[in-house]
Order: structure tokens, then C-alpha cells, then sequence
């Protein structure tokens, strides 16, 4: 199999860059008229996969919005999984895990071996216990190929507390986290399986912090659409690196319609071009 990075270059050059979240938030059930049950998260869900997945490059499911119904919404997490991938998308599963020593071995071994029913091609981990952390998570992604997204400097207003920090050299502490990917990416093409996410909300100062983002590998930019970030925002942020803009509501608001999720998914696929 390629890489997770080669695999999403091509999705990416195929079919644009959006990254569809299907988060079952209970008001989004709420407005599709599905109850808020285990069957209500099954048709919503698998119908957001219909509309989404055979046009987008990566799907993006939350973790949480699943387990809050028990091994029954795992369940639905797994069908999820399964028919993004048969309709041709990826599929970055959107879990933030952060431990330590065989803690992270299991964690990486669950969403990343393809022996797992939640084997994904990517998955969001949290590097703030020091990316050394992360090895588990990295040594898994490199042996099934698949890829991870290190939270980098993200839209909630409480992140700056700890990723503007900076550390006894005067480096910010999320520059420190890019510094790491890039030694993970390095000399890989056409791009490194190791990305980060990056707000697509963060306040810039200019182009000079491009430098810093350019890791050799993808960049998750939440915060596209509904949050208030436009797609002059991605570009004047991120340039010309390999960005996938995420949204959720913004493409969810349109259902229960098949056909008006796909119809949402390629207007936003456009805008973003």
C-alpha cells in the first residue's frame, strides 16, 4: 500500500480538499427529525456518508458523538468507517488520543491496525504529554501506513495557554511540535504521512509564520464554514501548503437530502479552488 501521505495527495488532487465531519451532534438529529437513539445516529450518520463520502477526499467522524451511545454507537462508528472507505474516501478519525508507554500502543493498535474494525487511515492525536509520547502512534502509522494529525495550535480559545508558550530556548512550544514533523516527514514524497491541525481561525501576523507550518505534511484547518473561516482565510493562512479544510455543519445543515449534502459537499469543494 502507499503511504498515507501519497494515498492523500492523490484524494486531494482528485477530488479537492475538504474534510467532511460527520459529528452526530443531538441537534443536528434534532434537525434532520431523527431521535436522539442509537437508530437515529445510524441513518443520519450513514446517510451523511451517502451524500459526502464518493466526493470528498477525507471523511472525518468524531469518536465522542458515537461512544455517547455505548457499544451500539461504536458499532454504528465502525459501519461509518467501513462505507467511507468503499465509497473511496478517507478517512481521518477524529479521536485526540494522548497517553503514554503501552497505553498508546493500544490506542494506535484500535485505529490503526487494519485488523481493528476502527482501522482508519489517520487519526488526531494530542502531543501535549511531549511529542515523545506519540512514538506508539508513529511507529503504527509507519508500519500500516497510515498517518496522524498532531493538534498543532487549534481554534478553541483556550489552546494559546499551553502552544504560545515557549519554551527556555524562546521557541513557542507548537513550533517545537512542527519541528518534530518535520524530522518525521523528511525526504518523503509527494508528501509526509505526518500532519497537524492547525485552526483555520488562528490570528496571523503576515507570511512569515508559513515557514514554520511548512513540515512536509498536511495540515487539518478546523474551523471552516460555520466556525467564521472563509476560504480567503485558508489561503491567506496556509498559502499553497497541502491544507485540508474541515467542516461539519456547514455540509450537514444540508441534509437529510442526499442530494443536497452532495450538492454542499462540490459548491464547497469549488469555493475552495
Amino acid at each position: 500500500m502507499a503511504t498515507f501521505g501519497a494515498r492523500l495527495a492523490a484524494a486531494i488532487a482528485a477530488r479537492g480538499s475538504v474534510c467532511a465531519g460527520i459529528d452526530p451532534h443531538a441537534s443536528l438529529l434534532a434537525d434532520w427529525g431523527l431521535d436522539d437513539t442509537v437508530d437515529g445516529l445510524r441513518t443520519f450518520a450513514l446517510t451523511a456518508v451517502e451524500g459526502l463520502a464518493p466526493y470528498v477526499p477525507v471523511i472525518k467522524p468524531q469518536s465522542a458523538f458515537y461512544e455517547r451511545f455505548g457499544s451500539a454507537g461504536v458499532k454504528v462508528l465502525e459501519e461509518v468507517i467501513a462505507a467511507s472507505r468503499e465509497a473511496g474516501a478517507l478517512v481521518c478519525l477524529d479521536v485526540k488520543r494522548g497517553d503514554i508507554g503501552s497505553t498508546s500502543q493500544a490506542y494506535a493498535d484500535a485505529y490503526l491496525d487494519p485488523r481493528s474494525p476502527l482501522a482508519s487511515d489517520s487519526i488526531t492525536v494530542s502531543p501535549y504529554l511531549g511529542f515523545g509520547s506519540l512514538k506508539p502512534f508513529v511507529d503504527t502509522a509507519i508500519k500500516y501506513d497510515a498517518g496522524l494529525f498532531v493538534l498543532g495550535l487549534t481554534s478553541n480559545p483556550e489552546g494559546p495557554e499551553v502552544q504560545h508558550a515557549t519554551t527556555a530556548s524562546g521557541e513557542r512550544v507548537a513550533d517545537v511540535m512542527f519541528g518534530h514533523l518535520r524530522e518525521l516527514n523528511a525526504g518523503a514524497t509527494p508528501l509526509g504521512s505526518f500532519g497537524a491541525v492547525i485552526g483555520a481561525t488562528i490570528q496571523s501576523g503576515g507570511t512569515e509564520h508559513l515557514q514554520a507550518f511548512n513540515f512536509n505534511g498536511p495540515i487539518l484547518a478546523p474551523g471552516f464554514g460555520e466556525q467564521g473561516a472563509s476560504a480567503a482565510d485558508i489561503k491567506r493562512i496556509f498559502g499553497d501548503l497541502t491544507v485540508l479544510a474541515s467542516t461539519s455543519r456547514g455540509l450537514l445543515k444540508a441534509g437529510p437530502s442526499v442530494s443536497a449534502l452532495r450538492d454542499a459537499a462540490l459548491a464547497t469543494r469549488d469555493s475552495l479552488a
